[in-house]
Formats: structure tokens, C-alpha cells, sequence
């Protein structure tokens, strides 16, 4: 339900995340980096990777809406001086801040919002609350598997460097035994009050205190383990199920497994971007795999029945007489799985024939008697090519 007033407005852009902090960017980021960290968000969270995951969805949404803006240099430059209101056209009539204009200066004005909402609107602010559970951040890691793995399934052990609660303190940062005092400067509230002068008056607000960092105690006695943090790094190895079907560069999403919280919240996840070597013989093209197979000039006159090597073993496959380079063949069902489905692509044997080298005296004159006795009937592209030659020198007699 949209805004009804201008001070609804404000919450309604406070409640917005920050288009930076959607992209894991900060304020200043540069044109590649913005690009980069999109294509990086779209690749996560592919709506082929996560059917049905409405959570994914809703991230989608937020990365597309977060890239249209900090990708319009306008826009980008409206968003970095006023936030969210100043790139949302529902916002005072879609006027950005037009409708302060008889207030005075828009620096002041920015300093007073920026009292209740946090900075630029959807900073945190006052409604961020340092004590209460905070979710831990997403690891990103990388795993090369062969294409034989990419095509089959695997089970791979990904070392990673994880942040998890400290054993010793419990999460609180505090020595064993210890507790965190009250903050003398907030006394415990997390707040401090503050007075500014405004082309209203003077108007009172509350700031975070800055000695404790708005939590209302301070930690006199860090825990050894952790130094105060409350997290620990740990070095941990995960087994990851790569299933049968994965592209070069899809990523895995494993909920849970990343970053511990803060205070008690969930865990981030772990996402694993899946590299795939090549392959000697075969070549994927999406779930179809593409293979050369050369033959002999006889066997390519003559026909021949052939062996063709596919990732299921190899299949005999009959080559029909007079077969030309060139010449493609499917062998259904023997491509790639499909990711989560049971379905499968096609491999396409392209048949190369190879031209004999190197004869001896002999070998040329058996070759030569042997071309003397074919016809025009025996070369239908030969005779077809030529008939057009003539019909072309006709037409322009």
C-alpha cells in the first residue's frame, strides 16, 4: 500500500536494503565492480538452480531493482546524495525532495532524517537494534571437477575457512567466568541524546553511542579464544553432492553451511561455483555432447560399421555406403542428464574422411584404374556442382 504522507514515505524508504549492500558492494563502487557483482547475484540465484524458492526469488528481484539503478550513472548519482527517495518516482508526487524545497537547507534536512532513518534513508539507523540476532555472511568458494564428474555425479571434499560461534565464551565475547559491563557513557540504553538546531528549532534525537556501539555494554575482559568477537575462524571440510548434469560455472547453494550469526542468529549459506575441464573427445552443447569421428575413404565408400565412443561405453553405429565428410549422425538419449530430471540430451557423431597419404607407385595406379572406371552417376554433388556452372555460363551467353 503506497505512502499517504511524507512522513510515511520515509519509513516506507527506511524499510528498503541498500542497493550497495544488496550487491555486497560499498558507496563509490565503479561501473565493472557493479556489473561484476550482477552478474555474480544472477549466476547464485538462477531460477534454473533453486525451482520453487521464493526466498531466491525475492533476492532476484532485489539484485534486478538494485542494478537498475547504480547502473544509470543518473540515477546512481540521485541514489548517492538522497538514498531511495531520491530514484523512487512515488516519493513526494515523484518530485525526489521537491517537496522540502521551502525548508531550507537540503544538508539540514538531510541531517535530520538522517537522526530518525539512519543515513540516506535506508542506512541503518535507529531501527537496528546491535544486540538482536544477526544472520552470518554467504562463503563463496570454487571446485574443478572433470567433465566425466560434470556428466555422472560426484562427491567432492571443499576445504573452507569458516567463522562459527566460539566454544569458549558462547558467542558472548566475554572471558569465561566474566561478564560485559554497562556502557558508562549510554548507561545501557545504547543511545545517547543529542541537540540540533533546525529551521524548526532545536530538535532532540538519539544517536548509537559510539563507546559501545549502540549494543549498551562494553566487554573489559575479551575472551582469549576469540578476542572479544564472539566468532572464531575454523578450518572445515564440507562434502558437496555435485549432481549429474552440472555446467561449467553453475553454483550449488548449500543453506546453512556458511558464516555462523551474530547473537544468536541463523547461519549464511555456502555457495560452491562449479568449474568443468574439457574433454579430449567430446564437447557438450548445452545437454547435447558433440563428437568427431573420423573413417577411412573406403569405409566412407563402401559404408562400414563403426564403434563410437560415448559416456555411457561405446555403441556400434552402421555407416551407410557413400557417406560424405562431413555427415552428421544422432545417437539419441546419449547426451548429457538433465539437471534434476530425468531426461537426456544427444550426442551427434560428425563423420571426417580422411584422406590416404603417402601411397607408393603401385597404390597410385590401382587408384588411377579405379577412377577411371567411375562415372558421372558415381559423384552426384560433383555432377549436381557442374550442371550449375553450365546453366550460370548459359544465362550469360
Amino acid at each position: 500500500m503506497p505512502p499517504n504522507s511524507r512522513w510515511e514515505e520515509a519509513l516506507f524508504m527506511a524499510d528498503k536494503r541498500d542497493y550497495y549492500e544488496v550487491l555486497g558492494l560499498t558507496k563509490g563502487a565503479s561501473d565493472d565492480e557493479i556489473k561484476k557483482a550482477y552478474r555474480a547475484g544472477v549466476k547464485k540465484y538462477h531460477p534454473d538452480l533453486h525451482p520453487d524458492d521464493k526466498e531466491c526469488e525475492e533476492k532476484m528481484k532485489e539484485i534486478n531493482e538494485a542494478y537498475e539503478c547504480l547502473s544509470d550513472p543518473d540515477k546512481k548519482a540521485r541514489y548517492d546524495q538522497f538514498g531511495h527517495a531520491g530514484v523512487d518516482p512515488s516519493y513526494s508526487g515523484g518530485g525526489g525532495f521537491s517537496g522540502f524545497s521551502g525548508f531550507g537547507d537540503m544538508g539540514d534536512i538531510g541531517d535530520i532524517f538522517s537522526s530518525f532513518f539512519g543515513s540516506g534513508f535506508g542506512g541503518s539507523g535507529m531501527r537496528n537494534n546491535p544486540n538482536a540476532p544477526r544472520r552470518g555472511q554467504d562463503i563463496q568458494t570454487e571446485v574443478t571437477i572433470d567433465f566425466m564428474d560434470a556428466c555422472n555425479g560426484k562427491k567432492a571434499d571443499i576445504r573452507i575457512n569458516r567463522m562459527e560461534t566460539c566454544p569458549d565464551c558462547k558467542g558472548s565475547g566475554s572471558a569465561p567466568g566474566t561478564s560485559a559491563d554497562t556502557c558508562p557513557d549510554c548507561g545501557g540504553t545504547g543511545q545517547v541524546k543529542t541537540a540540533q538546531r533546525t529551521p524548526f528549532g532545536m530538535i532532540s534525537s538519539q544517536r548509537p553511542c559510539t563507546r559501545c556501539g549502540g549494543k549498551g555494554r562494553v566487554i573489559n575482559n575479551p575472551c582469549p579464544g576469540c578476542r572479544g568477537t564472539g566468532r572464531k575462524s575454523v578450518p572445515k571440510t564440507i562434502n558437496v553432492n555435485i549432481h549429474a548434469g552440472i555446467d561449467d560455472g553453475q553454483t550449488i547453494q548449500l543453506r546453512g553451511l556458511g558464516h555462523h550469526g551474530i547473537n544468536g542468529g541463523p547461519a549464511g549459506d555456502l555457495y560452491v561455483t562449479v568449474h568443468v575441464r574439457p574433454h579430449a573427445i567430446f564437447e557438450r552443447d548445452g545437454y547435447d555432447i558433440n563428437t568427431e569421428f573420423p573413417i577411412t575413404y573406403m569405409q566412407a565408400v563402401l559404408g562400414d560399421e563403426i564403434t563410437v565412443p560415448t559416456i555411457d561405453g561405446q555403441v556400434k553405429y552402421p555407416i551407410p555406403e557413400g557417406t560424405q565428410s562431413g555427415s552428421k549422425f544422432r545417437l539419441k538419449g546419449k547426451g548429457i542428464k538433465k539437471l534434476n530430471r530425468n531426461e537426456r540430451g544427444d550426442q551427434y557423431v560428425t563423420v571426417t574422411v580422411e584422406v590416404p597419404k603417402n601411397l607408393n607407385k603401385n597404390q597410385k595406379e590401382l587408384l588411377k584404374k579405379f577412377e577411371e572406371s567411375l562415372g558421372e552417376n558415381n559423384y552426384n554433388k560433383r555432377r549436381s556442382f557442374f550442371d550449375k556452372i553450365k546453366d550460370i555460363l548459359k544465362s550469360e551467353i
